[in-house]
């Protein structure tokens, strides 16, 4: 099954310029399978124009590819197709400031940080540890943050603070304001979904039994 507009996205990927893109998205391209290879929260991904078939080279990134493949497989295929050569800003960014950003705040486009903020705001270590699962590194931002990588030239940072008797924990995510000139909004809302439910399915992974 296709997901929709993923046809169209690799038509326009097959008709691209391999060294283009490799300088764009800062991915590799394999000449012998005619496969892009990039890393996604940690995982390799291969992204094959022969087959057009977009794997994972381990147990989390074959469930970001299958299971999380709503957000991921057009996410993928559109940022090979439009991420650009500029650097990172470092100026962090609420998605609800981004250019459409108010779908953040819409029904079923909410982002589940509630849901984050409860698992891990009395397990900031566990946090910390799934965050390095995921290739991510640790930042000094509230609590515990750390920041990932769902694309090469897209970074994420979330931010978890604990809660107390008074203040419920609660958590957020920001992207470098360079995002936009990479992806649509709604496609850096797929994003920050995937990189939120890798966080969230990825606690087993933390001691090895995988997702």
């Amino acid at each position: 099954m296709k997901w929709s507009g993923e046809h169209q996205a690799w038509e326009i990927l097959s008709g691209l310029e391999s060294g283009d893109i490799q300088t764009r998205a800062h991915v590799v391209f394999n000449p012998h399978t005619a496969a892009y290879e990039l890393t996604c929260l940690g995982q390799g991904i291969a992204v094959s124009l022969r087959m057009r078939e977009i794997t994972g080279d381990s147990p989390l990134g074959s469930f970001l590819v299958n299971e999380l493949g709503g957000y991921a497989r057009l996410s993928i295929l559109r940022y090979l197709i439009h991420a650009h050569e500029v650097p990172l800003t470092g100026r962090l960014v609420r998605p609800s400031d981004l250019p459409g950003g108010d779908i953040f705040s819409r029904g079923t486009h909410v982002l589940p940080l509630d849901k984050l903020a409860g698992r891990f705001g009395s397990n900031l270590q566990g946090f910390l540890n799934i965050g390095r699962v995921l290739g991510g590194s640790q930042l000094e931002y509230g609590d515990a943050s750390v920041t990932l990588s769902p694309f090469p030239r897209v970074p994420v940072v979330i931010i978890v603070w604990s809660g107390d008797t008074e203040f419920q924990s609660k958590a957020s995510l920001l992207f470098d304001s360079s995002c936009v000139s990479h992806l649509s909004t709604d496609i850096l809302w797929s994003t920050a979904m995937m990189s939120l439910e890798m966080m969230l399915i990825s606690e087993s992974a933390s001691n090895g039994t995988g997702p």
